[in-house]
């Protein structure tokens, strides 16, 4: 750590930094920033630098309220938007009390718990998300919606079309930033983009989507276009997921993969899965946590809404994909349920966690769901077993409330903001009046 401290402080010497800002984000999953001078650096490595918590989403209570945020070295990176004018770099900050201890309510700080837990059991938890937005033209709208950018669909080439511009554009970006890209495509949508990330540690995948995000919308602002990581903004269109993949490692091997299991995946993967599915409803506030979440759940286009898991199966929660000959390191799963808009740091805890008591108790995976999930009536789901994710934020709320995984995985503090949260989200969404019943109602009744 300390040469790394000495690698920053000496960058930002060589390469006239004149701000550093500090990230690091609220139990809702908002990127906060704060801009030292570089003189205050050396500092904030040692001691921390001081901020009033119960200003912050989430964190503390007015009666505790100081905080400290303690940049890791490890994060420094220049931020490639700003340009040669007054250079910026950023660190993401771990959050402590005053007397040194990790802020319970620091949503990195839950992901480094669970990941602890998972290193005790010798698990090296990975990650591999694909993140879908939407290119707008304003953030702005009339009576019409939000108006994409373009109306091209899935992997369409558009010559010289503002997405194209965009992704490449955003890529270099990220790629300056050392976050690794594997692929980036127009989505199914129209304006619809996705791109992922490469596989990384959790903590680190976490870090990198709050950058992406960051990234994205600056890129968008510099282009004069507008986007969002809303979970459902076009109606009769695709939701964005960030589906993501999910794998296990022991020191240098994959635990998923085992060369006899159905689909090469291990006895460990499959309690893995097993874990996921049991808890899959009780998680959904975290995974899935704006009342908009549901509109993408419930609204078709691929998006999963029953407890199922399935090979090549698009419309399964949990899916297994095809293994890549003598590519044991890649055997992983893919988690389809959580959206571009989740908290990445809680978000993975949990999953992680749902995972790890699905391997300790033992879970029995159940059979494939080989049919499309979402084409079967409600009696057949019934039959098959088929339990559904949660069809409101309400109804998720409600699940989450009486989970002991959440409430330990999250803590107490963390626990119980996020149920106020969400509660008081439901009660505004539910007083509005909005357009459809107004449409519907209004001159019939």
């Amino acid at each position: 750590m300390d040469k790394q401290r000495d690698f920053v402080l000496r960058t930002i010497e060589e390469r006239g930094i004149k701000f550093i800002r500090l990230w690091f984000t609220d139990v809702v999953g908002s990127l906060k920033s704060v801009a030292i001078a570089p003189a205050e650096v050396e500092g904030a490595f040692a001691e921390g630098l001081g901020f009033d918590g119960s200003a912050i989403e989430g964190f503390t209570r007015a009666y505790e309220a100081d905080m400290l945020a303690h940049p890791d070295p490890t994060t420094f990176q220049i931020l490639p938007w700003r340009g040669e004018i007054d250079p910026t770099a950023r660190m993401f900050c771990d959050i402590t009390t005053p007397d040194g201890q990790p802020a319970n309510s620091d949503p990195r700080n839950v992901l480094k718990r669970t990941l602890a837990k998972a290193a005790d059991r010798g698990f090296t938890f990975y990650t591999h998300p694909e993140i879908e937005f939407y290119l707008l033209k304003s953030s702005k709208f009339g009576k019409k919606g939000p108006e994409p950018v373009d109306s091209a669909g899935f992997f369409d080439n558009v010559p010289g079309g503002t997405a194209h511009d965009f992704r490449r554009r955003s890529v270099r970006m990220l790629e300056d930033l050392g976050i690794s890209v594997e692929f980036s495509h127009h989505e199914a949508g129209p304006g619809q983009n996705e791109i992922d990330l490469r596989y990384a540690d959790a903590l680190t995948t976490a870090d990198n989507i709050m950058t992406f995000r960051t990234v994205i919308k600056e890129v968008a602002i510099e282009q004069g276009v507008y986007a969002t990581f809303m979970p459902k903004p076009l109606s009769g269109h695709p939701g964005s997921g960030m589906h993501t993949h999910l794998s296990l490692f022991e020191g240098d091997t994959n635990v998923f993969y085992e060369a006899g299991g159905t689909y090469q995946l291990s006895k460990i993967g499959r309690h893995f899965v097993a874990g996921l599915l049991r808890h899959a409803p009780e998680i959904t506030a975290v995974t899935n946590q704006f009342v908009n979440s549901y509109k993408r759940l419930w609204g078709g286009d691929e998006a999963p809404s029953f407890v199922t898991w399935g090979h090549n199966n698009r419309s399964a929660l949990v899916r297994v994909p095809l293994y890549k000959p003598n590519k044991a390191q890649s055997a992983r799963v893919e988690y389809r349920a959580i959206d571009s808009a989740a908290n990445p740091y809680l978000a993975y805890s949990l999953l992680l966690a749902a995972g790890l008591k699905g391997i300790e108790e033992g879970y029995e995976l159940p059979p494939e769901a080989e049919d499309n999930v979402w084409e079967l009536s409600d009696s057949e789901r019934r039959a098959l077993g088929y339990n559904q994710l949660p069809a409101s934020l309400d109804h998720a709320v409600s699940l989450m409330e009486d989970s002991e995984l959440v409430a330990e995985t999250l803590g107490e503090q963390v626990f119980n903001y996020v149920l106020l949260n969400k509660r008081r989200e439901w009660s505004e969404y539910r007083a509005q009046v909005t357009p459809y019943e107004l449409e519907s109602n209004l001159e019939i009744l």
